[in-house]
């Protein structure tokens, strides 16, 4: 028996090793192609379209300021002002959406630093601090502007490789900026308690109302008024290109669509995953309004003390792992910006041609 153990011990440590040294190889190629992609990209959309829009993985100074918006730095967290004609907004962010190094990202910026290093040697010390792609800003200000002007519209900007179907641009033909809500319930306004629904990530309304709508008894639907959201970048909800999809638009825009749309005064919340987030901070915002809060499979993580939590939790859901196989696809997802549009240009702007053949396969079941 001790021998048993000891070999799955031996056999475990191997596998471990054998599983790190695959997955650098695998991931310093996918880094490889990410970053070729980044510039074919840049290229079409150049082509195609007259411009290249900047990506993630470009430095945050650029990303920003071509879109209106400006990055501002206070007490090491990383904020974004957002400015438009009628509204300057303070939003956070994650340092992931900008900070997520690769072999091949690393290697290029320690070049083109020492080649500059190089170059500027002799006036490096006359221009030490004059591009920083970060400012300090009183915080004070920026909260006393906001709330105070009319805000912002959604702007579709349609690219070459989004899918052209009536579905997906179905919201571009309605002129409310609101989410779109699928409510079940008594008529005239005799629900005695509404309840929200909120999906979580890569999901739909569809996810509740095609499974527990259709199973509610008479009494519940006689009883309570169901209100299934589809969040904002999701189903037939606003897809805007100039969005950075904040915790603060997600739930200005669930307050807008459900609650003042619907009047909703007092309600219950169940949601899922992400929508489980979106929950807490419709809680946190609004304690009297709460009956009830059910939250399914809410993200949770316990990061030690000292470690950055956006990096740690980044590296904990997508750890760059070829196994499990759920680890490589996560991986791919939060690491690989450009490789993730080429998996959405195959699967999702021709997702009428996959449907049909899955129907076509599965006999339309």
């Amino acid at each position: 028996m001790a021998g048993m153990c000891k070999m799955g011990s031996v056999l475990k440590f191997i596998g471990g090793v054998l599983n790190k040294a695959v997955s650098f190889v695998v991931f310093s190629v996918l880094d490889l192609l990410d970053f070729i992609l980044c510039y074919g990209y840049k290229v079409a959309d150049f082509c195609i379209e007259a411009e290249w829009r900047p990506c993630y993985c470009s430095s945050a100074k650029e990303a920003i300021t071509s879109s209106g918006k400006i990055l501002v730095s206070e007490q090491g967290e990383s904020k974004i002002v957002s400015l438009n004609s009628s509204k300057l907004q303070l939003e956070d962010i994650s340092d992931t959406l900008y900070s997520r190094p690769s072999l091949v990202a690393e290697v290029s910026k320690l070049t083109v630093n020492e080649l500059k290093k190089f170059k500027l040697d002799g006036t490096a010390k006359t221009k030490k601090g004059s591009t920083r792609s970060t400012f300090t800003i009183n915080s004070i200000i920026v909260e006393m502007l906001q709330g105070k002007m009319v805000g912002r519209q959604l702007h579709h900007i349609p690219t070459w490789s989004d899918c052209d179907c009536k579905f997906c641009n179905s919201w571009t033909s309605s002129s409310k900026d609101t989410l779109y809500v699928k409510a079940q319930g008594p008529k005239d306004n005799k629900a005695r308690e509404d309840v929200i629904f909120i999906h979580g990530f890569i999901s739909s309304s569809a996810f509740w109302t095609e499974t527990l709508f259709p199973n509610f008894s008479d009494t519940a639907k006689s009883t309570y008024r169901f209100l299934a959201v589809d969040l904002l970048g999701f189903g037939r909800s606003p897809k805007p290109a100039d969005s950075l999809y904040t915790l603060r638009e997600h739930v200005g825009m669930i307050e807008k669509s459900v609650l003042e749309a619907y009047e909703v005064k007092s309600f219950h919340i169940v949601a899922h995953s992400l929508g489980c987030i979106l929950a807490l901070a419709l809680a946190v915002k609004h304690p009297g309004s709460i009956k009830s809060l059910t939250l399914l499979t809410p993200p949770y993580f316990l990061v030690p003390k000292g470690e950055a939590a956006t990096q740690y939790v980044m590296r904990k859901l997508a750890p760059r792992r070829v196994w499990p196989v759920m680890a490589f696809c996560t991986s791919l997802a939060c690491w690989y910006e450009h490789i993730s549009r080429t998996i959405c240009l195959v699967i999702c702007k021709n997702h009428r041609l996959w449907e049909f053949l899955t129907k076509l396969v599965t006999r339309n079941r």
